[in-house]
């Protein structure tokens, strides 16, 4: 057996484990939260394997050891996406957003990054959105005097902006976190998710965090809105989406992204 220390992320420490019949990909952790992202994560991971609709590493362990925390799962031998790879991640991705549920949450709170993310149910997008993701991020954002309480809008005015824009939405599972860093392709081709922050949202919240930094090839969106297409209220939503992930950067990176905070905030409050 040998090891060797492999990019694996800003949280973790992770390792590709090599035996003689299989290579694994381990993730250790110390912080107080370790355990709880962790099995966060294998729960995201699990509810994606279940719908049969995109593929995820499977899960060998997860456990803790002398305050160490850790996952154990398969390691993915990894290639550059393709155009071609894009188009199928699409194509899956719609495929898991058509996994629906009664309401908009998750069985568990998890993680956004190194943040805790609520995902306590609710009937309502609206309200699901406003409470569980916008004011959390402002709180802590104002407690951290990243923001002050009069740049932000109130409750009641939040309601009124985004009433029209986030009424009549179902839930379909979300990964939570896509960006570029939290998919592979694997070298035979096929698209696998990593790291998810899972729950029962609207979909366009996936493909708003995809487009947030540089964004995917077009083959990915292409393929995508042709089985789930955009409406007239779409860019609108994805940057009110990407509001709650600018959030997330200025609270755990700081002041770099206020600019990017106060230009939503400005621009629909």
């Amino acid at each position: 057996m040998s090891y060797k220390s492999i990019s694996g992320g800003d949280i973790s420490s992770a390792y590709n484990i090599k035996t003689q019949n299989q290579d694994y990909f381990l993730k250790v952790n110390g912080s107080s939260n370790a355990s709880k992202m962790f099995s966060s994560e294998r729960a995201g991971l699990n509810t994606i394997a279940k719908t049969n609709t995109i593929a995820t590493p499977k899960i060998y362990l997860q456990d803790s050891y002398k305050n160490i925390s850790y996952i154990l799962m398969e390691y993915i031998e990894s290639v550059p996406p393709a155009k071609h790879s894009f188009k199928k991640l699409g194509i899956q991705l719609a495929k898991l957003h058509q996994t629906k549920a009664d309401k908009f949450g998750f069985n568990q709170h998890n993680f956004i990054g190194s943040l805790q993310q609520s995902n306590s149910f609710h009937d309502s997008w609206l309200s699901f959105y406003i409470e569980e993701r916008l004011i959390p991020q402002i709180d802590l954002a104002i407690t951290k005097r990243l923001l002050n309480q009069n740049e932000v809008p109130s409750n009641n005015k939040m309601q009124v902006v985004l009433d029209n824009l986030l009424k009549n939405k179902t839930p379909s599972l979300l990964h939570g976190d896509l960006w570029s860093g939290n998919f592979l392709i694997a070298s035979n081709g096929t698209p696998y998710l990593i790291d998810p922050a899972c729950y029962y949202g609207h979909n366009e919240v996936d493909i708003a965090i995809s487009n947030l930094f540089g964004g995917f090839d077009s083959s990915f969106y292409n393929a995508y809105h042709d089985i789930i297409p955009k409406n007239e209220h779409t860019n609108a939503r994805i940057e009110l989406y990407q509001l709650y992930y600018l959030l997330v950067h200025l609270n755990l990176f700081g002041g770099s992204y206020y600019s990017s905070v106060k230009h939503i905030l400005l621009k629909y409050f």
